[in-house]
């Protein structure tokens, strides 16, 4: 079967030597894809630049991007060739799109004036104490998907912090129902401590626990290898 994963974080630029990333490893998607490898199947992850990644592999196929709209095109280009999304990526909600000094923000009598401006500099300047940085969001990649490519299996993931089972439950089946998923795997940062990961795989009606990164990985594989009994 042909899979695409996506793993490790985004990176929104400020200017050429500032960005906004998060802190995914991509240790997890390197092991579902290994995982994925071991079984057969052919794999393109689609990754960042400093995720963690596999070893070279004959049915491996690794894409780099850096931001959101690199991984929005990237996504759109290639996922009709593939019968399974796992989109473990953790993807910027915003994205930079000006940077100004403090009073300039205080005297405008419009903030929204500021999201239709650019950075202008390579370097924004460090002179001011105080510096006003204005966000946009970033297109929710995982609910075109099905627009892209309807028959495609789409697992996807969530990650909240510090919540109570039956919330973090509640929001991934928010989450399916809203993006056409046909799994979510519900994560806690609270629960995640190098190979220890507890995660939920959460379905309609049922879901099923795991404590570990490799048994994440099985459960999903699992899941594809019935997809085509």
């Amino acid at each position: 079967m042909k899979i695409l994963v996506t793993s490790g974080g985004t990176s929104e630029a400020i200017d050429s030597v500032r960005s906004i990333t998060n802190h995914s490893s991509g240790r997890l998607g390197k092991v579902i894809t290994e995982t994925l490898l071991e079984a057969g199947h052919q794999v393109c992850l689609i990754t960042t630049s400093q995720a963690v990644k596999p070893s070279a592999h004959q049915g491996l196929t690794i894409i780099e991007i850096k931001n959101t709209a690199g991984l929005l095109q990237t996504m759109k280009d290639t996922i009709m060739d593939y019968q399974v999304l796992i989109h473990s990526m953790a993807v910027s909600d915003y994205t930079p799109v000006y940077m100004a000094g403090f009073d300039e923000v205080q005297a405008s009598q419009d903030l929204t004036k500021f999201l239709d401006r650019k950075n202008q500099e390579t370097k924004i300047s460090s002179k001011d104490d105080v510096q006003v940085l204005f966000l946009k969001k970033n297109p929710k990649i995982i609910s075109l998907v099905k627009e892209w490519n309807p028959k495609i299996h789409l697992i996807g993931f969530k990650l909240l912090v510090d919540v109570s089972r039956e919330y973090l439950i509640q929001i991934a089946r928010e989450s399916l129902e809203k993006n056409q998923a046909d799994l979510i795997v519900a994560n806690d940062l609270n629960q995640i401590n190098g190979e220890q990961h507890k995660a939920y795989l959460v379905e309609k009606t049922s879901f099923q626990t795991a404590t570990s990164k490799q048994e994440i990985a099985d459960l999903l594989l699992d899941r594809i290898l019935k997809l085509n009994a």
